[in-house]
Protein backbone atom coordinates (compact mmCIF):
# COMPACT_ATOMS: atom_id res chain seq x y z
CA UNK A 1 0.00 0.00 0.00
CA UNK A 2 1.37 3.30 -0.95
CA UNK A 3 1.86 6.10 1.79
CA UNK A 4 1.94 9.61 1.40
CA UNK A 5 3.45 11.88 3.64
CA UNK A 6 0.41 13.64 4.85
CA UNK A 7 -1.10 10.59 5.54
CA UNK A 8 1.27 9.94 8.20
CA UNK A 9 -1.13 12.70 10.25
CA UNK A 10 -4.45 11.31 8.56
CA UNK A 11 -4.18 8.36 10.03
CA UNK A 12 -3.94 9.10 13.70
CA UNK A 13 -6.39 11.68 13.25
CA UNK A 14 -8.64 8.87 12.17
CA UNK A 15 -7.85 6.54 15.30
CA UNK A 16 -7.20 9.13 17.59
CA UNK A 17 -8.86 12.16 16.87
CA UNK A 18 -8.60 13.77 19.96
CA UNK A 19 -4.72 13.51 20.64
CA UNK A 20 -2.85 15.96 20.93
CA UNK A 21 -0.89 16.77 18.39
CA UNK A 22 0.78 20.40 18.11
CA UNK A 23 1.11 22.82 20.90
CA UNK A 24 2.43 26.37 20.32
CA UNK A 25 2.37 29.49 22.70
CA UNK A 26 0.47 27.58 25.12
CA UNK A 27 -2.13 26.64 22.88
CA UNK A 28 -2.70 22.80 21.32
CA UNK A 29 -4.31 21.41 18.41
CA UNK A 30 -5.54 17.62 18.32
CA UNK A 31 -5.04 15.29 15.42
CA UNK A 32 -8.82 15.99 14.33
CA UNK A 33 -9.05 19.43 13.88
CA UNK A 34 -5.41 19.67 12.38
CA UNK A 35 -6.77 17.08 10.09
CA UNK A 36 -9.35 18.79 8.99
CA UNK A 37 -7.55 21.65 8.26
CA UNK A 38 -4.73 20.11 6.23
CA UNK A 39 -8.01 18.98 4.30
CA UNK A 40 -9.67 22.31 4.04
CA UNK A 41 -6.37 24.08 2.75
CA UNK A 42 -5.74 20.89 0.37
CA UNK A 43 -9.23 21.66 -1.10
CA UNK A 44 -8.68 25.58 -1.34
CA UNK A 45 -5.52 25.11 -2.77
CA UNK A 46 -7.33 23.43 -5.48
CA UNK A 47 -9.43 25.98 -5.76
CA UNK A 48 -7.28 28.68 -6.42
CA UNK A 49 -5.37 26.90 -8.96
CA UNK A 50 -2.93 24.87 -7.66
CA UNK A 51 -1.96 21.82 -9.81
CA UNK A 52 -0.06 18.39 -9.28
CA UNK A 53 3.81 18.70 -8.55
CA UNK A 54 3.51 23.02 -8.50
CA UNK A 55 4.95 24.24 -5.18
CA UNK A 56 3.56 26.12 -2.26
CA UNK A 57 6.06 28.09 -0.44
CA UNK A 58 6.01 28.74 3.23
CA UNK A 59 7.36 31.75 5.00
CA UNK A 60 6.70 31.72 8.79
CA UNK A 61 7.98 30.79 11.74
CA UNK A 62 6.82 28.06 13.52
CA UNK A 63 3.03 28.08 14.68
CA UNK A 64 0.15 26.25 13.81
CA UNK A 65 -0.47 27.41 10.26
CA UNK A 66 3.06 26.32 9.25
CA UNK A 67 2.41 22.99 9.58
CA UNK A 68 -1.12 22.84 7.73
CA UNK A 69 0.07 24.89 5.05
CA UNK A 70 3.29 22.63 4.07
CA UNK A 71 0.96 19.07 5.02
CA UNK A 72 -1.94 20.76 3.23
CA UNK A 73 -0.15 21.11 0.00
CA UNK A 74 1.19 17.58 -0.05
CA UNK A 75 -2.48 16.60 0.53
CA UNK A 76 -3.49 19.08 -2.40
CA UNK A 77 -0.66 16.64 -4.53
CA UNK A 78 1.32 19.92 -4.56
CA UNK A 79 4.82 20.17 -3.42
CA UNK A 80 5.51 22.01 0.17
CA UNK A 81 9.04 24.34 -0.02
CA UNK A 82 9.68 25.87 3.37
CA UNK A 83 11.83 28.59 3.42
CA UNK A 84 14.15 29.23 6.52
CA UNK A 85 12.18 32.07 8.08
CA UNK A 86 15.46 33.94 9.03
CA UNK A 87 16.59 34.62 5.33
CA UNK A 88 16.20 37.74 3.95
CA UNK A 89 13.54 39.39 1.28
CA UNK A 90 16.09 38.80 -1.66
CA UNK A 91 17.14 35.40 -0.59
CA UNK A 92 13.39 34.16 -0.72
CA UNK A 93 12.77 35.79 -3.55
CA UNK A 94 15.79 33.70 -5.28
CA UNK A 95 13.88 30.51 -3.76
CA UNK A 96 10.42 31.06 -5.05
CA UNK A 97 11.56 32.47 -8.68
CA UNK A 98 14.09 29.54 -9.04
CA UNK A 99 11.20 26.76 -7.77
CA UNK A 100 8.70 28.19 -9.97
CA UNK A 101 6.53 28.58 -6.64
CA UNK A 102 3.00 29.19 -7.62
CA UNK A 103 1.39 30.18 -4.29
CA UNK A 104 3.35 32.04 -1.34
CA UNK A 105 1.74 31.48 2.58
CA UNK A 106 3.36 33.97 4.65
CA UNK A 107 2.06 36.51 7.82
CA UNK A 108 1.52 40.23 7.11
CA UNK A 109 4.67 41.74 9.01
CA UNK A 110 6.78 39.41 6.64
CA UNK A 111 5.44 40.38 3.70
CA UNK A 112 5.83 44.08 4.19
CA UNK A 113 9.61 43.43 4.16
CA UNK A 114 9.51 40.89 0.91
CA UNK A 115 6.88 42.60 -1.05
CA UNK A 116 9.41 44.68 -2.98
CA UNK A 117 11.42 41.62 -4.17
CA UNK A 118 8.36 40.05 -5.02
CA UNK A 119 8.84 41.51 -8.50
CA UNK A 120 11.42 38.61 -9.31
CA UNK A 121 8.99 35.93 -8.73
CA UNK A 122 7.22 35.49 -12.50
CA UNK A 123 5.49 32.16 -11.71
CA UNK A 124 4.10 33.34 -8.44
CA UNK A 125 0.19 33.61 -8.68
CA UNK A 126 -1.10 34.09 -4.99
CA UNK A 127 0.00 35.29 -1.82
CA UNK A 128 -1.95 33.97 1.23
CA UNK A 129 -1.28 35.69 4.12
CA UNK A 130 -1.57 35.37 8.04
CA UNK A 131 -2.54 38.15 9.59
CA UNK A 132 -4.61 40.95 8.52
CA UNK A 133 -4.15 41.33 4.91
CA UNK A 134 -2.76 44.83 3.78
CA UNK A 135 -4.68 45.34 0.15
CA UNK A 136 -2.67 48.42 -0.57
CA UNK A 137 0.84 46.25 -0.56
CA UNK A 138 1.74 45.67 -4.19
CA UNK A 139 2.78 41.96 -5.34
CA UNK A 140 3.11 42.18 -8.87
CA UNK A 141 0.30 40.52 -10.86
CA UNK A 142 -0.18 38.26 -8.11
CA UNK A 143 -3.73 38.06 -5.72
CA UNK A 144 -3.89 38.40 -1.80
CA UNK A 145 -6.16 35.53 0.19
CA UNK A 146 -6.58 35.76 3.68
CA UNK A 147 -5.78 32.38 5.68
CA UNK A 148 -8.68 32.28 7.22
CA UNK A 149 -10.65 32.20 3.67
CA UNK A 150 -8.26 29.19 2.91
CA UNK A 151 -8.50 27.33 6.09
CA UNK A 152 -12.05 27.46 6.54
CA UNK A 153 -12.75 26.22 2.88
CA UNK A 154 -15.71 23.16 2.80
CA UNK A 155 -15.14 22.43 -0.51
CA UNK A 156 -14.59 18.58 -1.06
CA UNK A 157 -12.60 18.54 -4.88
CA UNK A 158 -11.39 15.49 -6.25
CA UNK A 159 -7.69 16.22 -5.85
CA UNK A 160 -5.20 15.13 -8.36
CA UNK A 161 -3.92 11.21 -7.57
CA UNK A 162 -0.06 11.09 -6.62
CA UNK A 163 2.17 8.21 -5.81
CA UNK A 164 4.64 7.27 -3.49
CA UNK A 165 7.69 8.83 -6.20
CA UNK A 166 5.94 12.04 -6.61
CA UNK A 167 7.80 15.13 -5.04
CA UNK A 168 6.47 16.43 -1.45
CA UNK A 169 8.96 18.85 -0.75
CA UNK A 170 11.83 20.84 -1.79
CA UNK A 171 14.21 21.63 0.60
CA UNK A 172 17.18 24.23 0.32
CA UNK A 173 20.22 24.23 1.08
CA UNK A 174 23.60 26.35 0.40
CA UNK A 175 25.27 25.05 -2.16
CA UNK A 176 29.10 25.60 -3.22
CA UNK A 177 28.38 27.77 -6.24
CA UNK A 178 26.78 29.94 -3.69
CA UNK A 179 23.16 30.03 -4.68
CA UNK A 180 20.85 27.38 -2.55
CA UNK A 181 20.33 24.15 -4.30
CA UNK A 182 17.02 22.36 -3.76
CA UNK A 183 17.11 19.05 -3.00
CA UNK A 184 13.52 17.22 -4.16
CA UNK A 185 12.06 14.82 -1.94
CA UNK A 186 9.31 12.27 -2.81
CA UNK A 187 6.72 11.13 -0.31
CA UNK A 188 8.29 7.95 0.18
CA UNK A 189 11.57 9.71 1.15
CA UNK A 190 9.76 10.89 3.91
CA UNK A 191 7.83 8.46 5.09
CA UNK A 192 10.94 5.95 4.98
CA UNK A 193 12.71 8.44 6.53
CA UNK A 194 10.15 8.75 9.45
CA UNK A 195 10.15 5.12 10.10
CA UNK A 196 13.61 4.47 10.67
CA UNK A 197 14.06 7.69 12.49
CA UNK A 198 11.03 6.60 14.88
CA UNK A 199 12.44 2.88 14.98
CA UNK A 200 15.41 3.41 16.29
CA UNK A 201 14.42 6.20 18.90
CA UNK A 202 12.10 3.56 20.09
CA UNK A 203 9.05 6.54 19.55
CA UNK A 204 5.12 6.00 21.01
CA UNK A 205 2.65 8.00 21.11
CA UNK A 206 3.49 9.25 24.71
CA UNK A 207 6.29 11.03 23.23
CA UNK A 208 6.19 14.66 23.14
CA UNK A 209 9.04 15.92 20.68
CA UNK A 210 10.16 20.04 20.83
CA UNK A 211 10.63 21.41 17.57
CA UNK A 212 13.39 24.03 18.37
CA UNK A 213 14.92 23.81 14.59
CA UNK A 214 13.48 25.41 11.37
CA UNK A 215 11.33 22.97 9.67
CA UNK A 216 13.27 24.43 6.39
CA UNK A 217 15.87 22.14 7.88
CA UNK A 218 15.44 17.91 7.00
CA UNK A 219 16.29 17.86 10.65
CA UNK A 220 14.04 20.39 11.78
CA UNK A 221 11.20 18.48 9.56
CA UNK A 222 11.97 15.32 10.73
CA UNK A 223 10.50 16.41 14.49
CA UNK A 224 7.26 16.94 12.68
CA UNK A 225 7.16 13.61 10.06
CA UNK A 226 8.83 11.46 13.12
CA UNK A 227 6.01 12.01 15.39
CA UNK A 228 2.61 12.21 13.00
CA UNK A 229 3.99 8.77 12.32
CA UNK A 230 3.71 7.51 15.93
CA UNK A 231 0.87 9.49 16.89
CA UNK A 232 3.16 11.33 19.17
CA UNK A 233 2.49 15.31 19.58
CA UNK A 234 5.56 18.59 18.84
CA UNK A 235 5.94 21.63 20.50
CA UNK A 236 6.71 24.28 18.34
CA UNK A 237 9.31 26.68 19.80
CA UNK A 238 10.64 30.19 18.34
CA UNK A 239 13.33 30.48 21.30
CA UNK A 240 15.38 33.62 21.55
CA UNK A 241 17.54 32.47 24.80
CA UNK A 242 18.91 28.48 25.35
CA UNK A 243 16.94 28.94 29.19
CA UNK A 244 13.77 29.29 26.91
CA UNK A 245 14.49 25.27 25.64
CA UNK A 246 14.84 24.39 28.80
CA UNK A 247 12.08 26.19 30.46
CA UNK A 248 9.73 24.30 27.72
CA UNK A 249 10.97 21.06 28.33
CA UNK A 250 9.72 21.63 31.86
CA UNK A 251 6.77 23.08 31.83
CA UNK A 252 5.38 20.81 28.49
CA UNK A 253 6.97 17.20 29.34
CA UNK A 254 9.36 17.07 26.76
CA UNK A 255 10.43 13.60 25.80
CA UNK A 256 12.87 14.52 22.55
CA UNK A 257 14.93 16.92 21.76
CA UNK A 258 16.55 17.75 18.47
CA UNK A 259 19.51 20.06 18.59
CA UNK A 260 22.98 21.10 16.49
CA UNK A 261 26.18 21.60 18.19
CA UNK A 262 26.50 24.95 18.48
CA UNK A 263 22.72 25.51 20.63
CA UNK A 264 23.87 21.92 22.76
CA UNK A 265 27.20 23.84 24.02
CA UNK A 266 24.72 26.63 25.00
CA UNK A 267 22.61 24.01 26.50
CA UNK A 268 24.52 21.98 28.62
CA UNK A 269 25.48 25.50 30.27
CA UNK A 270 22.16 25.68 31.59
CA UNK A 271 21.03 25.22 34.90
CA UNK A 272 18.48 22.26 34.57
CA UNK A 273 16.14 20.69 36.92
CA UNK A 274 17.48 17.43 38.90
CA UNK A 275 15.10 15.23 37.34
CA UNK A 276 13.74 16.17 33.49
CA UNK A 277 11.00 14.49 31.34
CA UNK A 278 13.37 14.01 28.70
CA UNK A 279 14.10 10.72 27.49
CA UNK A 280 16.03 10.98 24.45
CA UNK A 281 18.34 14.14 23.07
CA UNK A 282 19.90 13.76 19.45
CA UNK A 283 22.72 15.64 17.68
CA UNK A 284 23.37 16.13 14.06
CA UNK A 285 24.32 19.03 11.66
CA UNK A 286 27.59 18.38 12.65
CA UNK A 287 30.27 16.77 15.73
CA UNK A 288 28.99 17.36 18.97
CA UNK A 289 32.57 17.71 21.12
CA UNK A 290 33.42 15.89 23.68
CA UNK A 291 33.32 18.26 26.35
CA UNK A 292 30.28 18.83 25.30
CA UNK A 293 28.80 15.29 25.27
CA UNK A 294 30.53 14.74 28.62
CA UNK A 295 28.85 18.16 30.05
CA UNK A 296 25.31 16.93 29.04
CA UNK A 297 25.45 13.61 30.40
CA UNK A 298 26.36 15.24 33.34
CA UNK A 299 23.31 17.69 33.94
CA UNK A 300 21.00 15.30 32.30
CA UNK A 301 21.62 11.87 33.56
CA UNK A 302 18.84 9.62 33.18
CA UNK A 303 18.67 10.77 29.43
CA UNK A 304 19.80 8.71 26.30
CA UNK A 305 22.48 10.51 23.88
CA UNK A 306 21.85 9.47 19.98
CA UNK A 307 24.62 10.89 18.21
CA UNK A 308 23.39 10.99 14.44
CA UNK A 309 24.78 12.19 10.65
CA UNK A 310 22.65 13.24 8.09
CA UNK A 311 22.50 15.25 4.57
CA UNK A 312 19.80 16.87 3.01
CA UNK A 313 20.14 14.89 0.36
CA UNK A 314 19.30 11.54 2.15
CA UNK A 315 17.61 12.97 5.21
CA UNK A 316 19.65 11.12 7.52
CA UNK A 317 22.37 8.55 7.05
CA UNK A 318 23.76 7.07 10.47
CA UNK A 319 23.69 7.03 14.35
CA UNK A 320 25.73 5.64 17.31
CA UNK A 321 22.95 3.87 19.98
CA UNK A 322 23.43 5.12 23.43
CA UNK A 323 25.19 2.13 25.02
CA UNK A 324 27.94 2.77 22.51
CA UNK A 325 28.96 6.37 23.62
CA UNK A 326 31.37 5.10 26.21
CA UNK A 327 32.81 3.00 23.78
CA UNK A 328 33.15 5.04 20.36
CA UNK A 329 32.11 9.00 21.24
CA UNK A 330 33.78 10.19 18.32
CA UNK A 331 31.96 7.91 16.33
CA UNK A 332 28.84 8.72 13.76
CA UNK A 333 27.82 5.34 14.47
CA UNK A 334 26.45 2.66 11.34
CA UNK A 335 23.62 3.00 9.33
CA UNK A 336 20.18 3.84 10.38
CA UNK A 337 17.27 1.16 9.52
CA UNK A 338 16.58 0.71 5.65
CA UNK A 339 19.64 2.04 4.86
CA UNK A 340 23.26 1.03 3.62
CA UNK A 341 25.98 3.41 4.24
CA UNK A 342 29.53 2.63 2.11
CA UNK A 343 32.75 4.14 2.27
CA UNK A 344 34.16 4.14 -1.09
CA UNK A 345 36.76 5.42 -3.12
CA UNK A 346 36.87 7.37 -5.76
CA UNK A 347 36.21 4.90 -8.39
CA UNK A 348 33.29 3.28 -6.41
CA UNK A 349 35.42 0.26 -4.70
CA UNK A 350 35.32 -0.59 -1.03
CA UNK A 351 37.67 0.89 1.50
CA UNK A 352 39.86 -1.42 3.86
CA UNK A 353 38.80 -0.33 7.46
CA UNK A 354 40.57 2.84 8.96
CA UNK A 355 41.17 3.96 4.95
CA UNK A 356 39.54 6.96 4.42
CA UNK A 357 36.69 7.46 1.82
CA UNK A 358 33.58 8.96 0.64
CA UNK A 359 30.69 8.31 2.40
CA UNK A 360 27.82 6.94 0.43
CA UNK A 361 24.23 6.36 1.22
CA UNK A 362 22.04 3.58 -0.78
CA UNK A 363 17.87 3.08 0.15
CA UNK A 364 14.67 4.77 0.66
CA UNK A 365 15.82 7.79 1.86
CA UNK A 366 18.02 8.99 -0.95
CA UNK A 367 16.51 11.85 -2.43
CA UNK A 368 15.35 12.85 -6.24
CA UNK A 369 18.32 14.59 -6.76
CA UNK A 370 18.38 19.06 -7.19
CA UNK A 371 15.82 20.84 -8.70
CA UNK A 372 16.24 21.67 -12.45
CA UNK A 373 20.13 20.87 -12.02
CA UNK A 374 20.84 18.11 -14.14
CA UNK A 375 24.69 18.49 -13.19
CA UNK A 376 24.86 19.25 -9.58
CA UNK A 377 22.42 16.13 -9.46
CA UNK A 378 24.36 13.75 -12.06
CA UNK A 379 27.44 14.52 -9.59
CA UNK A 380 25.93 13.56 -6.70
CA UNK A 381 23.79 10.78 -7.73
CA UNK A 382 25.32 8.51 -9.33
CA UNK A 383 25.08 4.20 -9.48
CA UNK A 384 26.96 2.02 -6.98
CA UNK A 385 28.13 -1.51 -8.01
CA UNK A 386 26.83 -4.45 -6.00
CA UNK A 387 29.68 -5.74 -3.82
CA UNK A 388 28.26 -9.34 -4.42
CA UNK A 389 28.06 -9.61 -8.16
CA UNK A 390 29.83 -6.54 -9.81
CA UNK A 391 27.07 -5.13 -11.33
CA UNK A 392 25.59 -1.55 -10.89
CA UNK A 393 22.84 -1.46 -8.43
CA UNK A 394 19.25 -0.45 -10.19
CA UNK A 395 19.24 2.77 -8.21
CA UNK A 396 21.12 5.76 -7.54
CA UNK A 397 23.19 6.50 -4.58
CA UNK A 398 24.18 9.94 -3.08
CA UNK A 399 27.75 10.66 -2.66
CA UNK A 400 28.00 12.83 0.30
CA UNK A 401 31.19 14.80 -0.35
CA UNK A 402 32.03 14.03 3.04
CA UNK A 403 35.07 11.91 4.40
CA UNK A 404 35.01 8.97 6.55
CA UNK A 405 36.20 5.99 7.80
CA UNK A 406 35.58 2.67 9.03
CA UNK A 407 36.62 0.69 11.90
CA UNK A 408 37.16 -3.18 11.90
CA UNK A 409 33.25 -3.19 13.91
CA UNK A 410 32.30 -1.46 11.11
CA UNK A 411 31.09 1.83 12.92
CA UNK A 412 31.98 5.14 11.04
CA UNK A 413 34.54 8.28 12.05
CA UNK A 414 33.15 11.59 10.39
CA UNK A 415 36.87 13.04 9.11
CA UNK A 416 36.73 16.08 6.88
CA UNK A 417 33.87 18.06 4.24
CA UNK A 418 35.54 17.54 0.32
CA UNK A 419 34.02 21.05 -0.26
CA UNK A 420 34.35 24.47 0.68
CA UNK A 421 31.27 24.74 3.05
CA UNK A 422 31.45 26.45 6.26
CA UNK A 423 29.25 24.61 9.10
CA UNK A 424 28.29 27.37 11.32
CA UNK A 425 25.82 27.50 14.34
CA UNK A 426 24.26 24.08 12.48
CA UNK A 427 24.39 26.04 9.25
CA UNK A 428 25.98 25.27 6.19
CA UNK A 429 26.71 28.06 4.65
CA UNK A 430 28.14 28.73 1.21
CA UNK A 431 31.10 30.95 1.10
CA UNK A 432 30.66 32.41 -2.21
CA UNK A 433 27.05 33.96 -0.97
CA UNK A 434 28.81 35.43 1.90
CA UNK A 435 31.27 37.16 -1.03
CA UNK A 436 28.72 37.89 -3.45
CA UNK A 437 26.93 40.42 -0.74
CA UNK A 438 30.28 41.84 -0.40
CA UNK A 439 31.03 42.54 -4.09
CA UNK A 440 27.47 43.92 -4.10
CA UNK A 441 28.38 46.68 -1.30
CA UNK A 442 31.04 48.17 -4.04
CA UNK A 443 33.62 48.42 -1.51
CA UNK A 444 35.62 45.11 -2.12
CA UNK A 445 37.78 44.35 -5.06
CA UNK A 446 38.37 40.95 -4.37
CA UNK A 447 36.93 38.82 -1.32
CA UNK A 448 37.28 35.10 -0.29
CA UNK A 449 34.79 33.81 2.73
CA UNK A 450 35.68 30.82 4.40
CA UNK A 451 35.39 28.91 8.05
CA UNK A 452 37.78 29.00 10.87
CA UNK A 453 37.67 26.75 13.91
CA UNK A 454 35.15 28.36 16.65
CA UNK A 455 35.05 26.37 20.39
CA UNK A 456 30.75 27.61 20.10
CA UNK A 457 29.72 27.68 16.29
CA UNK A 458 31.89 25.11 15.24
CA UNK A 459 33.20 27.76 12.52
CA UNK A 460 33.11 31.06 12.33
CA UNK A 461 32.84 32.95 9.23
CA UNK A 462 36.34 34.88 8.27
CA UNK A 463 36.62 37.41 5.48
CA UNK A 464 40.05 38.34 3.96
CA UNK A 465 39.23 41.25 1.41
CA UNK A 466 40.94 43.86 -0.61
CA UNK A 467 39.10 47.80 -1.05
CA UNK A 468 38.73 48.90 -4.11
CA UNK A 469 40.41 51.60 -5.22
CA UNK A 470 39.47 55.05 -3.37
CA UNK A 471 37.20 53.26 -0.76
CA UNK A 472 38.30 53.63 2.72
CA UNK A 473 37.33 51.54 5.56
CA UNK A 474 37.73 48.58 8.28
CA UNK A 475 36.83 45.64 8.72
CA UNK A 476 33.87 46.46 10.90
CA UNK A 477 32.45 48.51 8.25
CA UNK A 478 31.79 45.55 5.48
CA UNK A 479 30.03 43.49 8.34
CA UNK A 480 28.09 46.77 8.76
CA UNK A 481 27.02 46.49 4.87
CA UNK A 482 26.37 43.19 4.98
CA UNK A 483 23.75 43.22 7.79
CA UNK A 484 21.08 44.39 5.54
CA UNK A 485 21.85 41.66 3.34
CA UNK A 486 22.57 38.35 5.25
CA UNK A 487 20.90 36.69 8.24
CA UNK A 488 22.83 37.11 11.41
CA UNK A 489 24.22 33.04 10.84
CA UNK A 490 25.66 34.40 8.07
CA UNK A 491 27.18 37.48 9.03
CA UNK A 492 31.20 37.46 9.05
CA UNK A 493 32.71 37.26 12.48
CA UNK A 494 35.88 38.48 11.35
CA UNK A 495 37.03 40.74 8.40
CA UNK A 496 40.65 41.82 7.57
CA UNK A 497 41.71 44.25 4.92
CA UNK A 498 44.60 43.54 2.94
CA UNK A 499 46.60 45.55 0.41
CA UNK A 500 47.47 43.98 -3.68
CA UNK A 501 45.67 40.82 -4.72
CA UNK A 502 44.53 37.91 -3.07
CA UNK A 503 46.80 34.19 -3.93
CA UNK A 504 45.61 32.33 -6.58
CA UNK A 505 45.40 28.47 -7.09
CA UNK A 506 46.37 26.78 -10.14
CA UNK A 507 42.79 27.33 -12.02
CA UNK A 508 42.97 31.15 -11.23
CA UNK A 509 40.54 30.90 -8.18
CA UNK A 510 41.44 32.93 -4.91
CA UNK A 511 42.67 30.10 -3.18
CA UNK A 512 40.60 30.05 0.25
CA UNK A 513 42.85 27.24 1.78
CA UNK A 514 45.56 28.57 1.31
CA UNK A 515 44.19 32.08 3.07
CA UNK A 516 42.87 29.94 6.05
CA UNK A 517 46.23 28.35 6.32
CA UNK A 518 47.87 31.80 6.32
CA UNK A 519 45.40 32.75 9.09
CA UNK A 520 45.45 29.66 10.99
CA UNK A 521 49.54 30.36 11.41
CA UNK A 522 49.33 34.19 12.15
CA UNK A 523 47.14 33.10 14.86
CA UNK A 524 49.40 30.59 16.20
CA UNK A 525 51.71 32.70 15.98
CA UNK A 526 50.48 35.38 18.03
CA UNK A 527 49.82 33.02 21.21
CA UNK A 528 53.47 31.60 20.48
Amino acid sequence: MSEFVHELLLRTAAAKPRARALTYLAQTMDYGTLAAQVRAVAAAYHGIGLGRGERVAVYLEKRFETVVAMFGAAAAGGVFVPVNPLLKAEQVAYILADCNVRILVTSADRLRLLAPALAECPDLETVVVVGTVDKDISVGRAKLVAWDKLSSCRDTPALPRIIDIDMAAILYTSGSTGKPKGVVLSHRNMVAGAKSVSSYLENTADDRLLAVLPLSFDYGLSQLTTAFHVGASVVLLNHLLPQDVVRAVEEEGVTGLAAVPPLWIQLSQQKWPARTSLRYITNSGGAMTRTTLDALRRVLPETKVFLMYGLTEAFRSTYLPPDQIDLRPDSIGKAIPNAEVMVLREDGSPCAPGEPGELVHRGALVSMGYWNDVVKTAERFKPVLSPHSGLPLPELAVWSGDTVRMDDAGYLYFISRKDEMIKTSGYRVSPTEVEEVLYATGLVAEAAAFGMPHPVLGQAITVVAVLRDGQAGDGRALIDACKAKLPAYMLPSHVEIRCGSLPRNPNGKIDRKLLAQELTAQRAEAVA
